[in-house]
């Protein structure tokens, strides 16, 4: 398969959880986010030079390369993988750039002020991660984190949650439970299959788990 019929298949697919296409390169912390999405999520590639309607424009200059680089090594803490390929298409260039998920999570982008904020990619948007997303990947990492102790407060977050979905704040409120530990009992019920984490109206929900 040549080079165009290649990038003609995948454009076809559209933007999608795994997939987001780039115009153009012109502020390498903000394709860092994208980068920190992918890596946090289930990877994914970026088309770079392909516009939002799948026209392939091409990247128009060896520094919107450098930039992509930049937002991988310099823009992301930890450094994200990320692998680069070079497609010609009618005089046009067309880089991919493939973000394996990561084992390392989060994979922060820094924002204008340095600042690390970890993405989550949930369809075709990047999204800023919950405090229980950051919770479960640090659980992830923790011994302490495969086990699940059926306590007095664990049944007072289930028995707040009911059949409803709650974000983290009205949890907190409706639950009289420290947020800290709302958090940390979240992300360890999130991972056990006990409760469900939905992005809705641009925000995160809880619910129990339908059986």
């Amino acid at each position: 398969m040549d080079d165009k019929r290649y990038l003609q298949r995948l454009i076809s697919e559209g933007e999608h959880q795994q997939q987001d296409f780039k115009y153009r390169v012109s502020d390498a912390r903000k394709l860092a986010r994208s980068v920190s999405a992918f890596a946090n999520t289930d990877g994914g590639r970026l088309l770079i030079g392909v516009r939002d309607d799948g026209h392939m424009s091409g990247v128009r200059s060896e520094e919107e390369i450098y930039m992509m680089h930049q937002a991988a090594y310099r823009y992301c803490r930890p450094e994200a993988s990320i692998k680069f390929d070079t497609y010609h298409v009618e005089g046009r260039t067309i880089v991919i750039a493939t973000v394996p998920p990561s084992e390392r999570r989060p994979v922060c982008a820094l924002d204008d002020d340095d600042r690390p904020r970890a993405y989550i990619r949930i369809a075709d948007e990047n999204i800023v991660a919950s405090p229980v997303h950051l919770a479960m990947w640090h659980d992830s990492q923790n011994a302490r984190g495969t086990m699940m102790t059926y306590t007095d407060t664990v049944r007072q977050l289930l028995d707040t949650l009911g059949d409803k979905h709650f974000t983290l704040n009205q949890i907190v409120r409706l639950s009289r439970i420290p947020r800290p530990k709302v958090i940390t009992l979240l992300a360890r019920l999130v991972r056990f299959g006990i409760v469900e984490c939905h992005y809705r109206d641009q925000q995160f929900l809880f619910s129990l788990c339908e059986e």
